[in-house]
């Protein structure tokens, strides 16, 4: 029996909005929305590294930084401070953006990305790496690419893409998958798997991911230029 959604097509992310510029005194910064889930980055640098014995004399280091407010998700109130989960998502986004930039620029020296969501409902890995990616844009650093970021999974064998929290918490058989592409080379740079799924449904699956990645690259694009829009 297949999987049915009854607000929106399998392939259809939830609604989008992106903006850059919404935290003044960063660096860089953006906001990144899909459905509730709603992520904030700032970037701050790049700047002197402490403690020193840190730094890299042949390049900048890039540390993330993840966090939900303690009222941000559904169901359980969120311990404040860091936790096994959050030091991961930092990891991976850390993972996600490192192929975009290019840090040889900048040698001893630190680039921090502090992601934060004050409010969840699925996608939140995905949806901070797309505001650090914007972020790190707005803070006129040199990428090669922008990152977009979309779970993507498989309901009792049918493909999805952006499951809800509420599709996470489905009794069937579930599979979540996160992935981050880069738009323009089509290069996968995050690729995380929960759950069971068959080959063809992963290949679907990820295909479908990369489609809505394109969408949310555009929308990425928009936000950063209406920033420096001249307004006559």
């Amino acid at each position: 029996m297949s999987y049915k959604r009854k607000d929106r097509a399998l392939d259809e992310p939830r609604a989008i909005e992106a903006k850059v510029g919404v935290i003044k005194r960063a660096d860089g910064s953006a906001m990144f929305k899909i459905g509730k889930t709603t992520a904030y980055a700032a970037v701050y640098g790049p700047r002197n590294i402490y403690p020193r014995f840190l730094a890299d004399p042949t390049k900048g280091i890039l540390r993330a930084s993840y966090a939900m407010m303690p009222f941000a998700g559904v169901g359980e109130r969120v311990r404040p401070g860091p936790n096994r989960r959050s030091r991961e998502i930092a990891l991976v986004t850390e993972q996600a953006l490192l192929p975009v930039l290019d840090l040889s620029e900048f040698p001893n020296s630190v680039i921090d990305v502090i992601v934060e969501l004050p409010q969840t409902d699925a996608g939140t890995r995905c949806a901070g790496i797309c505001a650090a990616a914007m972020a790190l844009a707005d803070a006129g650093l040199t990428m090669k690419d922008l990152v977009a970021a979309v779970a993507v999974g498989c309901i009792d064998g049918t493909p999805i893409v952006d499951l809800s929290k509420e599709e996470e918490d489905y009794e069937g058989e579930v599979a979540d998958i996160p992935i981050a592409v880069l738009p323009r080379s089509g290069k996968i740079s995050l690729l995380q798997l929960d759950g069971e799924i068959d080959k063809e449904n992963l290949m679907k699956a990820i295909e479908m991911g990369k489609k809505v990645c394109r969408k949310i690259y555009q929308i990425q694009k928009a936000a950063l230029k209406k920033k420096y829009e001249v307004t006559k």
